[in-house]
Order: C-alpha cells, then structure tokens, then sequence
C-alpha cells in the first residue's frame, strides 16, 4: 500500500537560494506524472499531491479474489517504434520492459440474429470479408478499404511541441506530411460515420461500421475510424504488458527514478493565490505547502470551480467548464463496466472483442444505457496476470448516462445496489446464452457505474475521455492549448494539463504534460530537455507488489461486488 510522501519540506514559503524552481502538481494521473517527468528532467525540482492510493487516474485497475480488473486501455496510440507518439511514451518510460500484444482484429459485431462481420487491421484480408458479407455494396467497401490504405501509408509526425513554440523546420515537416493528403483529410473528416454506413444496403453493415470504436461514439467522422485501423496495420495501437496500471506505474517509476516525489492520499482542497498569483496548495489535513508554480492535472471543472472556487477563470474556460459541459455531444459518455471471473479459459477461436447489438427489449433491461449494445471484451487474451492461474476474466460494458445513476445513489443505496444487480443479472443471462455452459463457471462478478468512476477518478460526470473529438469543445480546447498557453489569463505561477484541456486519449493526456512544462521552461528561462528511458529491466506480473483492494483502503470509492455492502 502506498504510503505519504517523505520528500522536503515545502511548508516554508521560500526555497533554498539558489535551488531549482518549484512545481507542485495536482493529480498522479498519465499527464500529471508526465508533468513531472518532464519538469525534473528539465531542472526543475516537483511533487505531486494524489487522492488516492495509486497512480494513474482513470488509467488504473484494482483487484480482488486474485483478479486484475483493468478496464482503462482498448488499444495504446504509440505502441510502434517510429510511429506517433512512441517518443513520448519512451522519454516516460511507459514501454520500458515490455512486449506488446497486436490483434490482427480491432473488434467484432455480432447482431441479435447471429450475423457477424469482422473488422480486420489488414485491409486486403478486410475487403475480401466485407465483400464475402455483402457483396452488393462492393462500391462503398472498395471507397473504404482504399482510404483505409491511405492512412496506413501515411508518415504523420506526432506533435511533441505545442503550436506557438514550433520552430519553423518542425512548421514544414508538418506540412509535408499532411499537405499531400489534405484532401483525404477532408474529405473523411467531413463525412459522418453513420451518414456514410446508412448508404450500405446490408442492414448488418449500415449497423457494425459505427460500432468498429466497441460502441458508437456520436458524431464522429470517417476520419477516426480510418487512422485508428491504419495504426492498428502498422503495430501503432497495440496493449501494452501490463495493461493500464502497468502503464501508470511505469511512468510513475520513471518519474521517481529522475527525483520526483509522490504524495499519496494527500487530498488538494484549495490552490493557494496570493496578488493573482499561485503559491501553493492547502491539504484536506490543514497542511500547506509552497511552490514557485502550480500545475493542475486534474478534472478541469474541479480545477476552476473548486480548487481556485470560482475566482479564475477565461473566458475559454467559461465556455469549456461551463457552457459546453451540459450540452449533448461534447462529453465522451460514461460507462458502465462489468468484470466477470471464469474458472477455466475463455471460449477459443473468438475475436478478443466483440460488440453483440441487442434488440430495443434487451437494451431497455440495461439500466442507463445509451446504445442497444454490450461489449464483451475477453482480456486474459490481452496479457498475462489479469486471473489467478486456471481461471480467466471478461470484460462487459456499455455506455450509459450518468444522472440516473447519480440520482439514485445519492437517494437511496439499496436501490443503487439492486440496479448494479440488475446489470449483474443482465450479463449473467447474455453470458450464458452468447457461450452455452459459461454462467455455471462463473466465481466473481462485479459491477462498476458511472458514479463509481466519478468518485475514484474525480472525473466530471464519470467521463473516462473528457472532452469528445469533432465536437463543439474541440475548438475551446485547442485554443486553450495553443492561445491561452494552458494558463488562466490573470493568474500567474500557474497551469492545467490533462484530457481536459488537451483533449481525451492516453497520448494526448501524456503529450499535454510535455506542452506544460514547454510552456513553463520557455517562461523561466530554462531548456527544455528530454530523453528516453533507458530502463531495460523486464516487466512481470507483480512487479510493483499486489494490487490494493481499494474498497478496503477507501470504502465506497471503487466498484463493489454486486451484492456487497459498500
């Protein structure tokens, strides 16, 4: 169990003369470890203040009864050498030691009839299937698999650099690359997903391409889905050893390893401001501590609202954290995640994921949900460790709203605990009609809502992206990325990274830490510096020690077995 910090002291308000500057840093999650790792490597001297028992926000996992429930990491952006966003990810040393697992499927979606059409990261093996499942809509999957070529033959540098402090070399090298295929770009990026899938005469078809991402995100274009696949061809979206946890851990060694301290169970109440400037944090436990700057990486509406209560703002800020927040389709939704623990291995020969369509009677049984769908993803397929030796895990899980849920967990527990059953109830069922004999072989099943993610993540409305790509936020983010320079205009000795600001996404979260402390050297006067990991110690399961069973370290805070009292 992870213990409070014994780093220096920081009650006193100035440092040693002639010391490094000092940043403070809210929240242990992907871009507050980035943060970091990038400010000790750049001669800064930093801390960071986490709630909670592990790193990693919502890129976690927690366990019981032997099981690792990791439900953060689907697909990892970056996972290739050379590729978009590896460079990131090897100067935070999240890779370090580590295979990865590459599927040659991104998903399956199987209708209520049995019907299945199979999304494969090879583009002639996919053409040759879609064309097998419905030969009559040949012209539009042709369209498809071609662009689907494009992307993958495409060289795209991952930005390292924020927009203003680009050079004019990186300013061409970016042009190059995108200039040759800025029609492709627009062109997919203006054609709606389920717009272009309702032009299929197969009813399968006009169904399964929206739910290719495991469940339809609203409004997105053509232009997602393709470069995800040509990543997925080119070994650039594969899961990492380890799984979610693995990945935080490792960056969280990475960031000790070069200095950096982390406070565990050090709750931020207030961030301290003194003549429009930060000075420092005040603990839950009445303790406050200095700093030359402060960093938020944590939920951006806690930030502005809570932690500097209102008295700092923008207005981007305003617009993000208050005007688009409550407006349908800016938010990626919530969900709700159903770990199930098989004595035995998983069913053989199926895909790693599948999406099963239900019937409108079958997705009203799923309390919230959002979509007729399920997800059942069988993640003893994605790596060692997740299952205690002879046994195997799955994980279910829909979209679903999240004021039902708040609603009724905060008016009545029992009745928040017979909706968690329901759900438990529903999976059960599924489970053993999709996988004849698989129920009576179940031995653990625990359910998590939208609510449980709020209160473990600090996550507004139990959103695990933050804000949703192609939506009216994006614009406010990147404006708050690349014009506001991360700050809040008025307030000094101050930043915010994370997904809500730069945007949801592991590699997003990672590079908008790497953006701050760009903007933060470039303001004290200091180089920027970074390097790879050289850590080449391989990873194993159990490396770091068991996983704390956090509903014994904080009472209600994570998921619950359906049918504990929490």
């Amino acid at each position: 169990m992870a213990t409070p910090d014994r780093g220096p002291d920081w009650t006193a308000r100035e440092r040693p003369p002639g010391g490094p500057p000092r940043v403070i840093i809210i929240g242990a999650g992907i871009a507050g470890l980035a943060t970091g790792c990038y400010a000790q490597m750049s001669g800064m001297e930093t801390r960071i203040f986490e709630k909670h028992v592990l790193p990693g926000g919502c890129c976690t996992a927690w366990s019981r009864d032997g099981y690792l429930f990791d439900y953060c990491i689907d697909w990892l952006i970056g996972t290739a050498p050379g590729e978009g966003g590896h460079q990131v990810w090897r100067e935070l040393g999240a890779l370090d030691g580590k295979s990865v697992t590459e599927f040659d499927v991104f998903n399956r979606v199987v209708d209520e009839h049995g019907r299945a059409v199979t999304f494969y990261t090879d583009p002639d093996r996919l053409e040759r299937h879609l064309l097998e499942t419905s030969p009559a809509d040949a012209p539009l999957i042709r369209s498809f698999c071609k662009d689907f070529r494009r992307f993958a033959a495409l060289d795209l540098p991952w930005e390292v650099t924020p927009p203003p402090l680009r050079t004019a070399a990186q300013r061409l090298r970016t042009a190059c690359a995108v200039l040759p295929a800025f029609r492709l770009f627009w062109r997919t990026a203006t054609t709606p997903m389920r717009g272009f899938a309702d032009r299929f005469q197969d009813p399968l078809l006009r169904r399964a391409l929206p739910n290719m991402f495991l469940q339809e995100p609203a409004g997105f274009p053509l232009l997602p889905y393709l470069y995800t696949l040509a990543a997925a061809h080119n070994g650039n979206a594969g899961f990492p050893q380890g799984g979610s946890l693995g990945l935080a851990r490792s960056v969280e060694e990475r960031y000790t390893s070069l200095g950096g301290v982390v406070g565990y169970r050090r709750r931020v109440e207030r961030i301290l401001v003194e003549d429009g400037r930060a000075v420092g944090v005040r603990l839950r436990d009445g303790s406050t501590h200095y700093a030359d700057h402060v960093v938020s990486a944590c939920d951006g509406p806690t930030t502005v609202d809570r932690l500097l209560e209102g008295r700092w703002t923008s207005p981007t800020a305003d617009r993000l954290y208050h005007e688009l927040l409550d407006r349908p389709g800016n938010v990626y939704p919530a969900a709700v995640s159903v770990f199930v623990g098989v004595d035995g291995p998983l069913p053989p020969g199926e895909a790693h994921s599948t999406t099963y369509l239900l019937t409108p009677e079958e997705g009203a049984r799923l309390p919230g949900a959002l979509q007729d769908s399920l997800v059942v993803q069988l993640r003893s397929r994605y790596g060692d460790g997740f299952a205690p030796a002879g046994k195997s895990i799955l994980h279910c899980m829909y979209f679903s709203d999240h004021a039902s849920w708040k609603a009724l967990r905060a008016a009545d527990r029992r009745a928040y605990r017979a909706r968690k059953q329901e759900v438990a109830d529903f999976v059960r069922e599924f489970l053993e009609r999709t996988h004849p004999g698989l129920a009576g072989r179940i031995d653990l099943l625990t359910v998590a809502s939208p609510v449980t993610t709020e209160r473990f993540t600090g996550n507004t409305y139990g959103s695990i992206l933050a804000w949703q790509a192609f939506s009216d936020a994006e614009d406010a983010a990147n404006r708050l990325v690349a014009k506001d320079r991360m700050r809040l205009p008025g307030l000094r000795c101050f930043s915010m990274a994370g997904q809500w600001v730069g945007m949801g996404g592991l590699i997003r979260a990672a590079t908008s830490g790497r953006f701050a402390v760009q903007y933060l050297c470039r303001e004290l006067g200091l180089e920027f510096r970074a390097w790879p990991s050289d850590n080449q110690e391989p990873w194993h399961p159990g490396k770091w020690g068991r996983v704390p069973r956090l509903d014994r370290v904080d009472p209600g805070a994570v998921q619950t077995t359906v049918g504990a009292t929490e």
